[in-house]
């Protein structure tokens, strides 16, 4: 299995290369910035990207997408409930960040809860997961989950944009990673990578969830 991740652009969102070394075939998560950066490392790992998958469509997580799909042909996939943050992106970046970006990319396919993405011989199934964004995502594998900036290390993703909502983040988080096994690595949008266990024993927005039963579907 391929699998790496490193942080790119002013903010330092994660971007992520996930595939299958025996094809080489992969995926590219999220390429917030940086292109450049990412053709390299795809290069050095003789990688095929066969799509670039995206966990939302916050600026920092898009900017690189373009480049990354010109230079490889890979399509740009992402969940349909992101259109209106994509089409807002620009403008909402200038107006809470003050800062100019370029026109968010147009996706090549809209992904849907329960997809089954296939790269190689492995597989990501797509769930969703609003609450710091509309369409926001994340992506379960084996023993893995890429997961955006639904959960962080000690934290989860922030409410308080255009979209967002606390309660609805906090059930997605009960209903879609909660459940996991407490030994599936999450590889989230910001920040280390950490465990669904240590995130029950240590993270503050996970603790009231479970004394209040809402872990499961």
């Amino acid at each position: 299995m391929i699998l790496e991740g490193f942080p790119v652009g002013p903010v330092g969102a994660n971007c992520y290369i996930f595939g299958d070394d025996g094809t080489g075939e992969v995926f590219v998560i999220d390429p917030g910035d940086e292109p450049e950066r990412i053709l390299e490392r795809l290069r050095q790992l003789g990688a095929r990207p066969v799509a670039i998958v995206n966990t939302h469509g916050h600026f920092d997580h898009v900017q690189g997408v373009d480049a990354v799909r010109r230079a490889t042909g890979a399509p740009f996939w992402i969940h349909e409930a992101e259109r209106e943050v994509l089409e807002q992106g620009p403008a909402r970046a200038q107006l809470l960040f003050g800062i100019y970006v370029p026109p968010s990319p147009v996706p090549d396919r809209w992904l849907a809860d329960g997809d089954r993405l296939e790269v190689g011989g492995l597989a990501l199934t797509v769930r969703h997961t609003p609450g710091h964004s509309p369409g926001g995502v994340c992506l379960l594998g084996d023993g893995l989950a890429f997961v955006g900036d639904t959960l962080f290390a000690g934290s989860i993703g922030r409410t308080d944009l255009p979209g967002a909502d606390l309660d609805t983040l906090l059930r997605s988080i009960a209903r879609v990673l909660l459940p996991l096994r407490d030994d599936t690595v999450c590889y989230p949008g910001h920040g280390p990578e950490t465990t669904i266990g240590e995130e029950k024993r240590t993270n503050p927005f996970i603790a009231p969830l479970l004394r209040r039963g809402e872990e499961g579907p």
